[in-house]
């Protein structure tokens, strides 16, 4: 039986946190691989800050490309409009055969608002979720059930690292080095 995880966001930009989840939840699942799907248009966030989705979906790429266990998926900028995961994970359901196991990869931040997803009960019949702590979500208990990783916090989060390239602070080793030399040669965030 095929074990794929799904690792959906914006990635606005991609770095080292999100590798990071990637990596330890294929490792501890024991997956075959892990899919990034970035998102075209997030329900819950506002597209002031947001970059072009083709933009990051480049640098996905250029950041999970070393890594054989690693695929990007364009399904969702492909798709057009608010990204669902509902729509995500049917997607995914589809088109993998009957006995893959599908595992939805989300932070802890993620996983309290889970029942307030759009179409949650498709979803769970659909995929095992997996939690991933985050800085100030550790160990936090939902009715939904997930298996929960226990990572070392990385305080990475795209809004600080948007803000450091406004800025012009370093930026170095909290993104991978080809999403930098991306992000300056397309002039983004600034």
């Amino acid at each position: 039986m095929k074990r794929i995880g799904i690792l959906g966001g914006t990635f606005n930009p991609i770095h080292i946190g999100h590798l990071l989840i990637a990596e330890e939840a294929r490792s501890k699942l024991k997956l075959d691989k892990v899919i990034f799907v970035p998102a075209n248009l997030p329900p819950h966030k506002t597209s002031k800050s947001l970059i072009s989705s083709k933009d990051r979906y480049k640098m996905v790429q250029l950041a999970t490309r070393s890594n054989p266990n690693f695929e990007v998926s364009n399904y969702e900028i492909k798709k057009t409009g608010k990204s669902y995961s509902v729509d995500t994970v049917n997607y995914f359901h589809k088109k993998f055969p009957k006995k893959t196991k599908l595992y939805f990869i989300i932070g802890g931040d993620s996983y309290q608002t889970l029942d307030k997803w759009r179409q949650i009960d498709d979803i769970l019949k659909k995929v095992t979720f997996v939690t991933v702590n985050r800085p100030g979500y550790k160990g936090v208990k939902h009715k939904i059930k997930s298996y929960q990783i226990e990572m070392p916090e990385v305080n990475a989060a795209s809004s600080d690292l948007r803000r450091r390239i406004v800025l012009g602070k370093s930026i170095k080793y909290l993104l991978p080095e080809s999403v930098i030399r991306y992000i300056k040669k397309r002039k983004l965030y600034s």
